[in-house]
């Protein structure tokens, strides 16, 4: 009987390996589920995309019988973002893979989905900075009232609208001693969301270290969820454009017996509508 030989390459597969990292990454996202995922430019020439956002045309007019209805120019302001590519690579001795100390390859594919999806949680934080619509609590910790405060900057007619509000875990303490904080424990099971820890004047309470902190001031983005019953094809708060999902490679290195891998992902991260984010400011 022949003796079956182990080979580095039978326990370190790039094809498994990707499969695995992508299904790992979803898991590691914490700002990145409120986004839209955008496929459009997969498998199809160019590496930019072009981002619309309509003016709205104002409030119907009454008009008379026989009258002519003026006509409205509707307009438009563009944003264009560019595909990018986020890697990360990691080595692998022989020793190592073959020891049977743990589970390095394992451990692998979690470090690698872990780096790419911090590095896509970083881009969609960053973008959701970007908000034109600001408010300015700074000069006191967060609380219910100032929440309600931010709230009211999207000036909604109807109330009830599915919102997610990202605060710094150091924030987390102030909230639940607040005695409007609805811990998630004591929701109907689900009407959660991804991350969330509770609720505060209708928004869902989601934890995240990428809260940046400036200047003793964090900067806690409110994202609307739903688009209005009305506007299906209403443009969400964040957008995530993909040219090409995760992919992974492997190098073998026969000096060193080592063998090298590196993942990669091909997307951009955009703040698709403006009207959607509050970006709300509490003093640390």
């Amino acid at each position: 009987m022949a003796d079956i030989i182990t080979r580095i390459s039978d326990l370190i597969d790039p094809e498994v390996m990707g499969d695995m990292v992508s299904a790992r990454i979803p898991k590691k996202l914490r700002v990145a589920p409120f986004a839209k995922i955008d496929d459009t430019l997969a498998g199809v020439p160019g590496d930019s995309i072009t981002v619309p956002a309509y003016a709205y045309i104002g409030d119907a007019a009454d008009v008379a019988e026989g009258a002519e209805v003026s006509i409205e120019k509707m307009t438009t302001s563009t944003r264009k973002a560019t595909i990018k590519k986020a890697m990360k690579g990691i080595g692998l001795t022989d020793e190592a893979v073959l020891s049977g100390y743990g589970n390095p390859v394992g451990e692998a594919n979690t470090q690698l989905a872990m780096a790419i999806a911090a590095k896509i949680d970083n881009d969609c934080m960053d973008e959701l900075q970007k908000a034109s619509l600001i408010y300015d609590g700074s000069e006191a910790a967060i609380s219910y009232n100032a929440i309600v405060d931010a709230l009211d900057l999207f000036e909604e007619e109807v109330a009830g609208l599915d919102k997610v509000l990202f605060v710094h875990p150091k924030q987390v303490t102030q909230l639940r001693k607040d005695q409007n904080f609805l811990s998630a424990d004591k929701y109907l099971p689900g009407v959660m969301v991804t991350g969330e820890i509770g609720m505060v004047a209708g928004c869902h309470i989601v934890p995240s270290k990428k809260v940046p902190l400036s200047a003793g001031v964090y900067a806690c983005p409110i994202v609307k969820l739903e688009a209005d019953a009305e506007t299906e094809d209403e443009v969400p708060a964040l957008t995530i454009y993909r040219k090409r999902d995760v992919n992974i490679e492997t190098e073998r290195k026969p000096k060193t017996r080592t063998t090298e891998i590196t993942a990669d992902e091909f997307y951009v991260a955009v703040l698709s509508n403006e009207a959607k984010v509050v970006l709300a400011k509490f003093k640390a």
